[in-house]
């Protein structure tokens, strides 16, 4: 097995000690004692930009319950060229599938952020966008008012766009439309102004291969391009949930953050004849507390632990519930179903020392320099970033025969796996497979020399068919859930198969100039025997990762609970007063990286709630 982990170098954690006062201004008993309006469990990605939106009604009162720490002040969340450093830290979850008997009965990582911000703490700054025919699948899916118009102005809201300069745009070739972006959001969006070596030779090797260059944010994505990311111009560090929606908020009266708060369950009661969501249990320092929300529970705590959260009060399946002596208040058979996760493998190669990325960070000293310039004049090697990007169609990599056999293959009728059949189609502009090209070594593969500087290419399938789920092993809320993705099982050996066939042209660009002229050789898999092939199909199988960007496992279907886990408004079908609103309710994977889409969902998600507690307020008004 080539790859195990992220490589996470061994640094100090420097964190701010007073940041706990900050924001755990309030006590867990003094939260358990407040009339809340809203509860949100967990301070992530989406749960911050709804508590952002609601508590700016200074009628509404909102509580955050989030079971990691700050990390507001940690230079391993915010500084850009320490990327992929939280990752297995005290800031993430840690989590670990089940074996997969497809790949070698071997269990994966999978990490997800446990801090203020969620995984938008800790993921690798990259902000796109899918393509248009993924966000109308959602529509067609049963969920009106999800298609990719529909969802123009939410993409744009959490959004403040920087735009290159001229000769940056230039140089870097940058291209974009600014018409596809935000103006005034929270969130800052903008291109690095420093590069690796490598990154001169991206575009033209691609191009040469027939992918062109291309501004990907207006509904088509795919081509090559140099990547946008989610940073703060002025300094360089993270912009991200934590730093732009709750710390400049978190004076408000209305809004009460409780920081290493884990939820136990949501409290599910009979009002009036209907399961009706009250409130919550937490504990906070070994205390158990119950905190009561007039208006509604919402679910933001991930694919991961929204579902498991159902399940531990009372919403899914007597399969599931009942070997862990929890009753089954609501039969809802999709809870933790239809997990979907984007799937990678990595090559190694060997690469020309001049033009190596952070491999010197390797050296303290080196280290210790690149940490005086950033923090004076915010630029060097520390802002660095993976910025190679491709998203290529079907055709690139397969021939029609061959797409028409793996279509052949699908079994199944229902409507998700037609969508995704209907994207297995040869011609296609869709970008079915990305690859990512950075001059650095982000994951630990093989067995790299410390003399020697290495590059890699990263290849994502972005439509998978594999399919599994996530369930509860225990009553307990700090025992983690089961979570078996499935991979290349059932359908899924389509995606092993269209794998294999995508490593060939990964391994293509490599050998393409000017790329190639600073590729020394490839080291992982080494180079076949002269006269043999590669086996990429049993490197496919030992060495496939989760690219963890999982969904779907409270999806959203305005069909009932017998299509879905919420309704088309996120609210959980079968319960009064609950809502779901994170990645685990989009309802068919997208080709993209999930940052931007899982904002976009809660700004949507925020106006949605919005406007129901208008609505109540003015029924409550008319019958005075």
């Amino acid at each position: 097995m080539f790859i195990s982990k992220l490589v996470a170098p061994i640094a100090t954690l420097i964190l701010c000690l007073g940041e706990g006062n900050v924001v755990e201004a309030i006590t867990a008993a003094a939260f358990a004692a407040t009339s809340f309006d809203y509860i949100i469990v967990g301070g992530g990605t989406a749960g911050l930009v709804v508590a952002n939106r609601l508590s700016a009604n200074p009628h509404i009162k909102v509580g955050v319950l989030e079971a990691g720490t700050s990390g507001l002040d940690d230079p391993i969340i915010y500084t850009p060229g320490k990327v992929g450093w939280a990752v297995g830290t005290q800031y993430d979850w840690g989590f670990n599938t089940e074996p997969q008997p497809e790949l070698g009965n071997r269990p994966l990582f999978y990490s997800r952020g446990k801090a203020l911000g969620g995984s938008s703490a800790i993921n690798f700054y990259v902000w796109m966008r899918g393509n248009k025919p993924d966000y109308d699948a959602w529509a067609e899916l049963g969920n009106p008012g999800w298609d990719f118009n529909s969802m123009i102005p939410y993409f744009k809201k959490p959004e403040t766009f920087n735009p290159p300069t001229p000769l940056h745009a230039t140089n870097f070739k940058l291209d974009y439309d600014a018409a596809d972006h935000g103006t005034s959001g929270p969130i800052n969006t903008c291109y690095s102004t420093q590069y690796s070596g490598a990154h001169q030779h991206w575009h033209e090797t691609l191009e040469h291969l027939g992918v062109p260059r291309r501004d990907t944010f207006g509904g088509s994505n795919w081509g090559v391009w140099t990547g946008l990311t989610s940073v703060n111009p002025t300094n360089r560090t993270r912009s991200y949930s934590a730093s732009e929606y709750y710390r400049p908020y978190s004076g408000r009266p209305n809004l009460h953050v409780l920081t290493e708060a884990m939820v136990l369950k949501v409290i599910i009661q009979n009002v009036g004849g209907h399961h009706t969501a009250t409130g919550v249990q937490f504990r906070h320092g070994g205390v158990t507390h119950t905190a009561n929300a007039g208006a509604e529970v919402i679910l933001s705590a991930g694919t991961i632990q929204s579902p498991q959260l159902l399940e531990l009060s009372g919403v899914g399946t007597s399969t599931h519930l009942t070997p862990h002596g929890i009753s089954v208040k609501v039969h809802s058979p999709h809870v933790g179903e239809n997990l979907q996760d984007r799937i990678m493998n990595v090559l190694l190669y060997e690469i020309d020392p001049t033009v190596a990325n952070q491999s010197p960070l390797k050296d303290p000293v080196v280290l210790a320099a690149a940490e005086t310039e950033y923090e004076t004049s915010h630029t060097g090697l520390l802002t660095v970033l993976p910025n190679d990007f491709a998203y290529v169609p079907l055709h690139y990599l397969l021939n029609e025969t061959y797409t028409n056999h793996l279509r052949s293959l699908v079994v199944g009728t229902d409507d998700r796996t037609l969508n995704i059949k209907s994207k297995l189609n040869h011609s296609l502009a869709l970008g079915s497979m990305e690859y990512v090209f950075d001059p650095n070594i982000l994951f630990q593969v093989g067995d790299p020399e410390p003399t020697k500087e290495y590059g890699t290419i990263f290849q994502m399938l972005q439509y998978p068919f594999s399919t599994g789920h996530i369930h509860i092993t225990s009553s307990s809320a700090d025992v983690h859930p089961k979570i078996d993705p499935k991979y290349f099982e059932g359908n899924g050996q389509i995606d092993m198969l269209t794998m294999a066939e995508g490593l060939k042209f990964a391994d293509s660009i490599a050998r393409q100039s000017p790329l190639s002229s600073i590729i020394l050789g490839r080291v992982v898999p080494p180079e076949p025997a002269p006269g043999t092939e590669t086996d990429w199909l049993e490197f496919v199988k030992e060495n496939t990762v989760s690219d963890w960007h999982p969904i779907g496992t409270c999806a959203m279907n305005g069909g009932g609970i017998h299509k879905g886990v919420v309704d088309e408004r996120l609210r959980v079908h079968g319960v009064k007063k609950l809502r779901v609103v994170d990645a685990s309710v989009i309802p068919v994977q997208i080709s993209s990286h999930l940052q931007g889409t899982v904002y976009a969902i809660a700004e949507k998600g925020a106006d949605m709630i919005l406007q129901d507690f208008e609505c109540k307020r003015r029924r409550r008004r008319g019958r005075r």
